[in-house]
């Protein structure tokens, strides 16, 4: 089982090879959008009246986006570096203070009014459950469209300067087949548009899923029609499976693990016996769609050794962590693998044994 790494930039990426990741597992694009060079732009985005508005913003993050892209596909490599596109729901990117609110206004120069008419409708109250993930992508395509574009026009330029590249593009938050299924045809389209633009440029790229509704880990073998991999984000399908807010729990986990209801806070380790088994249905169903259907994980459990242990026992290729608990989790991963095979070594042992008998 290999181990990869979460990055966002390059330094990360660079601070992961050096610790011995194999690859990126998981970059988080939402994070690029944050930095104070992008975020108006991304506003701009976000409060544009129409879909010729979005593009038009869109356009200016393109570049921005290429580039990030482009410095963690040249530090990676040729190794595998997933994205997933955007996922978190978009009020988390707007001010939601009066004077801030006017600040953007007078940037963006709108009206006051129009800023908070958005913000209000972007408000949802139960938001981890609302409009985020594909669910952007299929409510915005031009997001995606975007996300994409970006992703391959910088594999097309890293791929000329004689890197090899292989670029992973993970769309997140999937709980139906039809989902992926729009969002992988947009996407698709996107990519071939832009390697034709390019004069066909040769790399190989793959488009995969998110694992992390329970109702993706039971419908796995539909969903994985559609999907080149699946990763598992077992913070969200810990929040969903146990029915746990992660950012609400933890004073009655810490009650709990002093009872003995849960012994370990299932959003560090994971709850083998509950959303372990969702994991384990995931990954039989999805194989008997593709036998050999990539699939890892990625969030806080990738760097449980535990978690690491209970990801070898159930067949995942890989486990993704952030960069500085890469060095434990090579040596979860190793252990992990010696133990099964002092296992197996035991039984065919035990087999030789009454053979002879």
């Amino acid at each position: 089982m290999k181990v990869y790494a979460n990055a966002d930039v390059p330094a990360d990426a660079l601070n992961a090879r050096s610790f011995g990741a194999e690859g990126i597992g998981l970059c988080r694009t939402e994070h690029m959008f944050f930095e104070r060079d992008r975020i108006e732009i991304f506003r701009e985005m976000i409060l544009a009246e129409n879909a010729q508005g979005r593009k038009a913003a869109l356009d200016k993050l393109l570049p921005i986006q290429r580039s990030d892209f482009e410095g963690l596909l040249r530090t990676m490599k040729g190794v595998p570096v997933t994205i997933r596109l955007l996922d978190p729901p978009l009020h988390e990117f707007v001010p939601h203070e009066g004077e801030a609110q006017g600040v953007l206004a007078k940037k963006l120069n709108i009206p006051l009014e129009r800023v908070q008419r958005r913000v209000g409708e972007l408000h949802e109250m139960n938001p981890m459950l609302g409009l985020r993930g594909c669910r952007l992508g299929i409510t915005y395509p031009e997001v995606y469209n975007m996300q994409v574009r970006a992703i391959i026009e910088a594999a097309i330029n890293i791929t000329k300067e004689g890197i090899s590249v292989h670029p992973e593009i993970m769309i997140p938050l999937v709980g139906k087949k039809e989902e992926l299924m729009f969002t992988r045809k947009n996407a698709e389209e996107t990519a071939q548009a832009a390697i034709a633009a390019a004069g066909g440029v040769k790399f190989n790229y793959v488009i995969g899923t998110m694992i992390e509704i329970p109702r993706a880990c039971v419908t796995a073998n539909e969903i994985a029609e559609e999907a080149d991999f699946f990763s598992f984000g077992t913070n969200d399908l810990t929040q969903m499976g146990c029915g746990f807010s992660r950012d609400d729990a933890g004073p009655f986990l810490r009650l709990y693990g002093n009872i003995g209801i849960y012994k370990q806070d299932p959003f560090r380790t994971l709850d083998q016996q509950g959303v372990g088994q969702l994991m384990k249905i995931a990954v039989v169903k999805g194989r008997s769609t593709k036998p050999n259907l990539k699939m890892g994980i990625c969030g806080e459990h990738g760097g449980d050794p535990q978690t690491i242990e209970f990801c070898h026992k159930v067949g995942l290729n890989y486990v993704s962590c952030s960069p500085f608990r890469v060095p434990v989790a090579i040596v979860a991963a190793a252990h992990a693998t010696i133990k099964d095979k002092k296992k197996e070594r035991q039984q065919n042992m035990k087999l030789a044994h009454n053979a002879k008998l």
